[in-house]
C-alpha cells in the first residue's frame, strides 16, 4: 500500500549468525511503516529452521506491551523488496482482516510464504541472499484513531467497499449461475473489453433489467476478477495468515501436509483461470501478476498445463520458466511430466512448442 511508506529499520539474518537489527519500532496510533529483513547464505539459514517445503514469516508483538496486557490491532503484508521496488508488488502474504496482537497472541503471520523451490528458482535469490519486506499498519483502539486509520488505508478498500455494498450499481452479471452486481464506469475505466461492450457500438446491459450472461467463467474466478478490477489489489488468497504461538511455528509445515498438497492444487488451477480472465478482458497488470505467481508455483504434475496456457495466451517469460523448470528435472520426474493431461494437450494441440520442449530434454541430458 502506497501510505506504508516510512521505513523503520532492517534486520539481517546471515546464515548460522546473531540476528542483527537497527530498527525504529512502529508504534500504536495509526503508525505506519516497513521493515526489510535481509535473508544472507540461503540455504544455509535453512540449517537451524523447521523442515518444510516453505519458507515461514512472522510478526512478533513486543514482549514488554504483551506483558502489561496492552493490545494492538494491526494489518500487515509480506512481499518480496524487488517486487515493491519495481512497483509491481506481487504480495505473497497480506492480512484479509485486521489482527490483534496480545498477550495471548503475540505472533500473527504466514506459514506458507513461499515454497523453497519457488524462491530457489527466483530471479530475486542473488548469490545466496534475499530480502522479504514487512509493510505494517496500526491502529490504535479509540474512536480518533480508528477514523485516521481508515482515511490512511487507501482509495481500493473504498472501492472494495462499493463494491460489496452495490450502492449505485447499475449492471448485473450472471456467472455459472451466481449473479454479480457492478458498476459500468469502474469496468469501463479499467477494461477496454469492458469499454467496448458496455459502451461500445454493440453495448450489453443498458436497462436495469438486463442480465449480461458470462460463459466460459467460474463464478469464483469472476468474483476475483471483480476485486481487483475495483481495487488493484491481487485476489486470490496464495498464501493465508494465521496466529502463531510459541510452539507452533516449528511443527505447523508438518501438521497439515496432505491438506496443504490438495489446497496448493485447487490454488493453481484458480489462478490458471484467472491468468486466462485477465488475458481475456485485457487486464495486463493482473495477467503479469497471474504470469508471475505461475512462475513460481511450477510442479511436476502442473508444468505442461502451464506451458500450453503459456502459448496460448503469449506468455514468453512463463514459457521460458516452464522450460528451465523442465531442464532441472530427473528422469522419475519427466515420466510424471509424460502422464499428465497437460502433456497430452501440448503434443496435441502445440507441436512447436513439444519440439521446443525436446530440445530442452536434449539440453538437460548433455
Amino acid at each position: 500500500d502506497s501510505v506504508m511508506s516510512s521505513f523503520a529499520g532492517v534486520s539481517v539474518v546471515d546464515g548460522d549468525k546473531e540476528c542483527s537489527c537497527e530498527t525504529s519500532a512502529v508504534h500504536a496510533g495509526a503508525d505506519s511503516g516497513y521493515h526489510l529483513l535481509m535473508v544472507r547464505g540461503y540455504p544455509r539459514t535453512q540449517e537451524g529452521s523447521s523442515t518444510g517445503d516453505s519458507i515461514t514469516t512472522a510478526l512478533v508483538y513486543d514482549n514488554d506491551d504483551a506483558e502489561r496486557g496492552l493490545a494492538v490491532e494491526a494489518k500487515f503484508s509480506f512481499s518480496l523488496v524487488d517486487h515493491v521496488e519495481k512497483q509491481n508488488p506481487m504480495y505473497i502474504c497480506e492480512a484479509s482482516k485486521t489482527c490483534t496482537f496480545s498477550g495471548s497472541a503475540t505472533s500473527w503471520g504466514c506459514d506458507r510464504f513461499m515454497r523453497r523451490d519457488a524462491i530457489e528458482r527466483s530471479s530475486d535469490l542473488k548469490g545466496g541472499c534475499f530480502t522479504v519486506r514487512c509493510d505494517i499498519m496500526v491502529v490504535c483502539q479509540d474512536s480518533k484513531t480508528e477514523d485516521a486509520g481508515r482515511t490512511l488505508s487507501g482509495i481500493h478498500h473504498h472501492f472494495n467497499n462499493l463494491l460489496q455494498t452495490k450502492v449505485g450499481a447499475d449492471v448485473t452479471f450472471e456467472v455459472s449461475g451466481e449473479r454479480f452486481a457492478a458498476h459500468r464506469c469502474v469496468l469501463a475505466a479499467r477494461s477496454k473489453v469492458f469499454m467496448a461492450q458496455l459502451f461500445g457500438p454493440m453495448k450489453e446491459g443498458t436497462t436495469t433489467s438486463t442480465v449480461i450472461q458470462i460463459k466460459d467463467m467460474e463464478a469464483k474466478v469472476f468474483r476475483a476478477l471483480l476485486i481487483f478490477i475495483y481495487t488493484d489489489v491481487f485476489p486470490l488468497p496464495l498464501r493465508e495468515e494465521h496466529r502463531m504461538g510459541e510452539d507452533e511455528m516449528s511443527v505447523v509445515m508438518e501438521e497439515a501436509k496432505e491438506a496443504e498438497a490438495v489446497q496448493d492444487e485447487m490454488r493453481l488451477q484458480c489462478l490458471q483461470h484467472l491468468f486466462v480472465a485477465a488475458d481475456r478482458y485485457d487486464l495486463q497488470r493482473l495477467k503479469f501478476i497471474c504470469e508471475q505467481q505461475l512462475s513460481e508455483h511450477i510442479g511436476v504434475t502442473s508444468v505442461m498445463s502451464t506451458l500450453a496456457l503459456a502459448e496460448q495466451h503469449h506468455c514468453q517469460g512463463l514459457k521460458e520458466a516452464c522450460f528451465k523448470f523442465i531442464q532441472v528435472q530427473s528422469p522419475s520426474c519427466l515420466q510424471t511430466v509424460m502422464s499428465t493431461n497437460g502433456w497430452d494437450r501440448v503434443y496435441t494441440t502445440y507441436p512447436s512448442v513439444f519440439k521446443e520442449f525436446i530440445a530442452n530434454l536434449a539440453l538437460n541430458q548433455r
